[in-house]
């Protein structure tokens, strides 16, 4: 143990030198630091997040969502309030509190006053249907229900033994469709609640893009190395705004909104996304980084260069994208409408961070993943465990220590000598960027060749036509799988089946030519702007 914690001292200290630089941690008069240190103590990381930003600029504002602004202070009390009321009903250390919220304050108090009684706080997520959230809170053993009203049908039929709370009413004055949050936020006891006999937990469900959404269990400990990986690639600093677009019940949400939390930035949030009221938004309100899934970053994109060229935006320095692929043409695309200020984080629920691209590396080396950052390992292994060269691709391997423990209902992913699989297949190119060719499930067998349908989608989408594409593999009687595209075009554009397949020819080999092109409106997505690819199947092909 003394040999692993001395081999990992250095990463430490240089982990605290970029969270240095970032201001989230500074100079402090020494009883805020004895009371942000019993916050710790007592509540752990998740509970004693806003607590600590709360002493350290209470007056600052936290929040701003669809219904105005708190500070930090008034985030504090509402979380104390709602943890003092969550246990007089039963919560207590490991009890498994179910949250099926979009983005507003309620999240916020749900996931800060859980975890400050104590609770296990399961995100579910807003696009279950009810028989899969009934499923997903059984199997977590759920005993209390906050969800917004909207959702109070999907949830029904879970069982709550110690309540059901409705944390958003579209009209706070009408009558609500249950018991109130709010009723127990403004009715509880503002005082810090008792300390827990164990620390409040979160657990993320994965996406459940390839099968049934699966609880990630992780314990994000005390070393500084989470943090500074992240600031050692993407300049957020203590301070400004930010504006958080992806679900807050996301890998992604989440992290940025405890890393916001975490250095006193203002927390921008809205219950839905609309391109034009972010951006109308971000420049209002001053808001320093912007935080998006690649599909948002598209529609963004959409409102053209002139729309987005009247707000004033001068004070967005950062603009991060996770949760999917983030394809080589949006990249320079965004950098050429917003500046050379995106950075695309490749990670997933299980693993946390991969590899980060800077501006200078999706400049170069357009649609990369980036470079592992701070104290990362990542490795490409061929099927024999075995590490390959540049160029050549195998599955991605990864240790970072935010590694999850395993999945709530039992099992985990694949590990080879200590690095932990992460589902996908990429490569290496010659300066050490990484490059995710596809998930190494989703490898179609056309012919006899191996065709990755990331790389197609990836071309598609650099035609000047071509908003949106996506690949599947269907059955076929002669090549055993062929080749079916999905293509949806941009406004006032035009372009033929065979002008999709005559692209594809002239730029790949001739087995990765799509035999079947289907035009379509849009493409599925989940709440994290992934491709549902099942949905696609069923689609009727367009020769």
């Amino acid at each position: 143990m003394g040999t692993k914690l001395f081999k990992r001292l250095p990463v430490e200290a240089q982990a605290l030198l970029a969270i240095a630089r970032s201001g989230l941690i500074g100079p402090e008069l020494p009883h805020r630091l004895f009371a942000m240190g019993q916050a710790l103590e007592h509540y752990g990381p998740y509970g004693a997040a806003v607590g600590i930003a709360a002493i350290r600029q209470g007056d600052r504002p936290g929040v701003a969502d669809d219904r105005g602004i708190l500070t930090f202070h008034e985030l504090d009390l509402r979380s104390n309030a709602l943890a003092n009321a969550l246990r007089d009903r039963g919560v207590g250390a490991g009890s498994s509190v179910g949250i099926m919220c979009r983005n507003h304050r309620g999240m916020l108090d749900a996931i800060f006053g859980t975890a400050k009684a104590g609770g296990r706080a399961l995100f579910l997520n807003t696009d279950f249907a009810g028989p899969q959230a009934t499923e997903v809170c059984g199997r977590e053993g759920v005993e209390l229900l906050i969800c917004d009203e909207e959702f109070t049908e999907v949830v029904s039929k879970v069982d709550a033994p110690k309540g059901r709370f409705v944390a958003w009413t579209d009209d706070p004055d009408g009558p609500a469709k249950g018991t109130s949050m709010e009723s127990l936020v403004t009715g509880g006891n503002p005082a810090p609640p008792p300390t827990p006999e164990k620390h409040g937990q979160v657990v993320i469900l994965t996406s459940g893009t390839i099968g049934a959404p699966k609880g990630a269990d992780r314990d994000i400990g005390w070393s500084l190395v989470g943090p500074g990986a992240l600031l050692s690639k993407v300049p957020f600093h203590r301070g400004g705004a930010m504006f958080i677009a992806p679900p807050l019940f996301h890998a992604l949400g989440m992290g940025t909104a405890l890393l916001a939390t975490a250095m006193g930035s203002t927390m921008v949030i809205r219950r839905n996304f609309d391109p034009e009221e972010t951006l109308v938004a971000a420049a209002d309100l001053r808001c320093t980084s912007l935080v998006v899934v690649p599909a948002m970053l598209n529609r963004l994109l959409s409102l053209g260069e002139e729309r987005i060229a009247q707000l004033d935006l001068a004070d967005l320095q950062v603009i991060l994208s996770s949760g999917a692929q983030l394809e080589g043409s949006m990249a320079t695309r965004a950098m050429d409408t917003f500046g050379d200020i995106v950075y695309n984080l490749y990670g997933s629920t299980e693993v946390a961070w991969v590899t980060i691209a800077t501006p200078a590396d999706l400049r170069l080396a357009p649609g990369t993943a980036g470079k592992p950052p701070l104290g990362t390992t990542v490795e490409v292994f061929d099927d024999e465990h075995r590490p390959v060269p540049a160029g050549v691709t195998g599955r991605i391997f990864v240790s970072n220590g935010l590694e999850f423990r395993g999945y709530t209902g039992g099992g985990g992913k694949e590990t080879i000598e200590g690095l932990m699989s992460t589902g996908d297949v990429g490569h290496f190119d010659g300066d050490g960027r990484l490059f995710v060719d596809g998930r190494d499930d989703d490898m179609i067998v056309s012919g006899g060749e191996n065709v990755f349908p990331q790389e197609i989608e990836n071309l598609l989408t650099s035609h000047d036509a071509i908003d949106e594409a996506a690949a599947i593999g269907v059955a076929d009687d002669a090549f055993g799988t062929r080749l079916r595209t999905f293509v949806v075009l941009r406004p006032g554009h035009h372009l033929s089946a065979d002008g999709v397949r005559a692209f594809v020819k002239a730029n790949l080999a001739r087995y990765k030519v799509p035999r079947d092109v289907v035009f379509v409106d849009r493409l599925p997505r989940n709440s994290a702007g992934k491709v549902l690819k099942s949905q696609l199947s069923a689609s009727k092909a367009r020769r």
